[in-house]
């Protein structure tokens, strides 16, 4: 993004004239907040009026009655909309904590500060970030965390959208708000990173990576861990070099992702480059996307799949920690591997459909140890099985690795090597297809009677899936189960494309056998 082109977001900001009779320019939940940009009227001034005023109008509904942790990460529309946001909430007379000297707070700080908090008080505490995640530099982002710490289900995000809808297509008549000034004076300053950096020894061993020595290359690709990183490093010893301490809104550091945008995707080897290049230098490196819910780890041999550090990581932490009833979570579309792991420790597995905030009542109430999702987000609970982050934690995930291999004397990609090796290796892909809304629509009403086939690529099907075996919930779409193979089909909940995942543990050929069943699948539904 050119100098211009900002310019251009932060005054459409303000300008931009949403129609709100148009569903495109609606306010609309995905799987984690409202996202959009204001160079398409999707994530505007009003958008950010009515959302917050909805919140301040249902959240003692949703068991909030004390503080709200207000957070923004480090896009360009993170700053003007938190700033619409605390307004509103100032002048709803809701306490609103913020960082001090306006800095930026990654979306993992404010679950753990709204549950420690919620662990001492009565008037529960709840939180907002104005972040869109690893989106594009012209992106902004809305996303709600109730007194659960963890992103809001869908019944509470539904409450919010209508409401937010409701005050949009009433010209925001129904909205409070105070002057930036006013709401400042208002606001009582809150030391998030303070707080993680003291708490988060309750659930990695911080000493054991301190005595290792392990020299740790860090990258927070312009985003708000790069304080957090500096902090832990120089409180807990740890021989820790952030390679990148650049805050940029355009970020026009970054090189372009696959399809030559910018995307600050820490599981992406194209956006992480930078820190590849960089590698022989460290034992292992950690890369984070803009509001440090993602994890990159990568180690003198490239950057790790996603889903082979989640088997590695599962496989540390149930043999280290003394959690004797808990499961392992993981998404539906997740590798098959952390199944065999969990199997081999003798753990059973909670399978949800995609969206972290599936796991967020079972890492509150401890009797869920694990959570992680294909897309690089995890969380774990505290060594004595309380739950340290209701959402996706890329700082502990990225220190999970320099305990592993603090602990172990071996990388997490060898570790995942270990257990391939044992368990089968997985060979996955996914792969995107265009999809007009209404045949995405479609695509999520699939049912069981559309897999004609007895068998998937030479193996009798298993299962065929509509809902997640854990939690019963609609997985909106559908997945087909063999002995060594397993696709899903689904449609995407902020872009126009069906989401085709495929994994087979025989090997590149059988894969492309899988993948071929579901596009094949995919067409018959869509013909």
């Amino acid at each position: 993004m050119e100098p211009n082109e900002l310019l251009r977001l932060l005054t459409l900001y303000y300008e931009a004239q949403l129609d709100p009779e148009n569903p495109l320019e609606r306010v609309a939940f995905g799987t984690s907040g409202h996202r959009g940009t204001s160079l398409k009227a999707t994530f505007t001034e009003a958008h950010v009026l009515a959302i917050a005023q909805a919140i301040a109008d249902l959240r003692a509904g949703f068991g909030a009655t004390g503080p709200l942790f207000l957070a923004k990460d480090t896009h360009a529309l993170s700053e003007p909309a938190w700033a619409t946001a605390l307004g509103v909430f100032a002048a709803n007379g809701i306490e609103v904590r913020i960082e001090a000297e306006g800095g930026y707070t990654p979306t993992p700080l404010v679950s753990l500060a709204i549950l420690e908090h919620n662990a001492h008080h009565g008037a529960k505490a709840d939180g907002v970030l104005l972040t869109p995640s690893h989106n594009p530099p012209e992106d902004g982002g809305f996303k709600y965390n109730p007194p659960t710490g963890g992103p809001a289900d869908t019944r509470t995000t539904r409450a919010i959208e209508e409401r937010a809808n409701a005050l949009l297509k009433e010209g925001l008549k129904g909205v409070k708000r105070l002057s930036l000034k006013e709401a400042l004076s208002r606001a009582k300053p809150f030391d998030y990173a303070g707080l993680y950096v003291a708490r988060v020894g309750e659930a990695v061993d911080l000493e054991a990576i301190r005595a290792s020595g392990l020299r740790i290359g860090v990258d927070p690709l312009g985003g708000a861990s790069l304080k957090v990183w500096e902090r832990l490093a120089e409180a807990h010893g740890l021989n820790l070099e952030v390679v990148n301490p650049t805050l940029d809104p355009t970020f026009r550091f970054m090189p372009p992702d696959h399809d030559g945008k910018i995307r600050m995707d820490c599981s992406s080897p194209h956006a992480m480059a930078g820190l590849l290049a960089l590698r022989e230098r460290f034992d292992f490196a950690i890369g984070n996307d803009p509001d440090a819910d993602r994890h990159g780890i990568v180690t003198p041999r490239g950057l790790m799949n996603p889903n082979h550090y989640l088997a590695a990581a599962l496989h540390h932490l149930f043999a280290t920690r003394a959690w004797p009833k808990a499961k392992a979570g993981k998404t539906a579309v997740t590798s098959a591997l952390l199944d065999r792991v969990a199997q081999a420790l003798g753990r059973e597995v909670y399978e949800t459909p995609v969206g972290f905030k599936h796991f967020v009542e079972g890492l509150l109430a401890g009797w869920l140890g694990f959570g992680g999702e294909e897309s690089a987000g995890a969380s774990f609970l505290r060594f004595d099985g309380r739950p340290f982050s209701t959402d996706k934690d890329g700082i502990l995930m990225g220190l999970l690795a320099a305990e592993l291999m603090a602990k172990r004397g071996k990388a997490p990609d060898e570790l995942y090597e270990d257990l391939a090796e044992a368990l089968g290796r997985p060979y996955y892909l996914r792969k995107d297809l265009p999809l007009a809304p209404e045949a995405k629509a479609r695509l999520s009403r699939l049912t069981p009677e559309a897999v004609r086939a007895k068998e998937l690529a030479g193996e009798p099907i298993l299962a065929v899936l509509t809902r997640a075996p854990g939690n019963g919930e609609p997985l909106g779409g559908l997945k087909v189960v063999a002995e060594n193979a397993w696709f899903a089909v689904r449609p995407s909940g902020t872009e126009d494309v069906a989401k085709v995942y495929a994994e087979s543990f025989k090997g590149e050929a059988h894969l492309q056998e899988v993948l071929e069943a579901a596009l094949a699948l995919v067409a018959r539904a869509l013909a």
